[in-house]
């Protein structure tokens, strides 16, 4: 059996996080709370690049895309869990959960492409001030956007019409709380040694290609800042550096840790714990560490709400 037409099962049940009843409540006020911060910070940060001019510019263009990637990537996955959290119903379709594995995937890689960008955006910003603006010109920053929409679509659709060729009989019970590509292999009962040789081909292009090219951008800075004489410079540099590194070691960290690196010795409990990092807190930290501490955030801010109440003092 290895055509999509003889799949036996029309749904799979989410198992979701392994905790006890009595702490059920607890944890959906918490997760609720998470999403929500998510959700209302990524969104603020988008409003205010959109409303604020002084912010047309290329690094909060790159970071309006990144809000917007870590809002949907997060609504992928914690709507559902919510749901099942407070219906108990696991049940989640076929065609449900092939959909949601191909919008995980591609937010979670136009993520990885986007920090690229950024982490070139601050190189060139630090080691070649001067040229700045001649080398991140508009038409180059559209494009770096463009292509990681482009590069993240044919890679998620790639793993998406794989997994959809693939039979699943009898077992339908995923022990995670979303659709994970290595759970639903390990529930089919084709062969998936193409499915596993492309993650793991697509895999180091996608993950470990950008990852290396974030860690090369910082060492060219960090060897550009001892260059600085001026303390307070390398001080702002390594603040800026500091914030983006923390992001990305906890989101490449344990995504590189789960799918490219997997340990036999690796438990449920301790694979859904590091997808909720990568899944759960990154986004939700992200307008944290990018944005609400900016002090080009915080003027944008203070000129976007100082103007309504403007508008709302003229009207009465």
């Amino acid at each position: 059996m290895t055509g999509r037409n003889q799949t036996v099962i029309s749904e799979f049940l989410l198992l979701g996080l392994p905790i006890e009843s009595e702490q059920q409540n607890l944890f959906y006020a918490l997760f609720l709370a998470m999403y929500l911060t998510t959700a209302l910070g990524n969104l603020l940060i988008i409003i205010l690049i959109c409303l604020d001019s002084h912010l047309h510019t290329p690094m909060y263009l790159f970071l309006s895309n990144l809000s917007f990637s870590d809002l949907c990537f997060s609504s992928v996955t914690m709507p559902k869990l919510l749901q099942n959290m407070q219906s108990q119903d696991m049940s989640i379709s076929y065609a449900g959960c092939l959909t949601q594995m191909y919008f995980f995937l591609f937010f979670g890689d136009l993520e990885s492409f986007l920090l690229v960008a950024m982490a070139y955006d601050r190189y060139v910003a630090i080691c070649f001030p001067l040229r700045y603006s001649t080398i991140m010109t508009p038409k180059l920053c559209l494009s770096l956007v463009v292509l990681s929409w482009v590069l993240t679509t044919f890679h998620a659709m790639l793993h998406t019409l794989l997994m959809a060729r693939l039979c699943f009989c009898a077992d339908n019970v995923i022990p995670h709380f979303f659709c994970d590509m290595s759970a639903l292999l390990k529930l089919s009962c084709s062969d998936t040694q193409v499915n596993e040789l492309v993650i793991f081909i697509m895999g180091g292009l996608i993950l470990v290609t950008p990852f290396l090219l974030i860690i090369l951008s910082y060492a060219r800075i960090v060897s550009s800042i001892f260059k600085v004489p001026s303390v307070r410079g390398i001080h702002k540099a390594f603040s800026t550096c500091g914030s983006h590194l923390s992001v990305v070691s906890l989101f490449y960290g344990t995504i590189i840790g789960l799918y490219l690196c997997p340990s036999s010795s690796n438990s449920p409990v301790k694979e859904i714990a590091m997808a909720v990092m990568y899944t759960v807190v990154t986004p939700m930290l992200n307008p944290f560490i990018y944005s609400l501490r900016n002090r080009d955030m915080k003027g944008a801010l203070g000129r976007v709400f100082f103007k309504k109440n403007i508008l709302v003092c003229l009207w009465w």
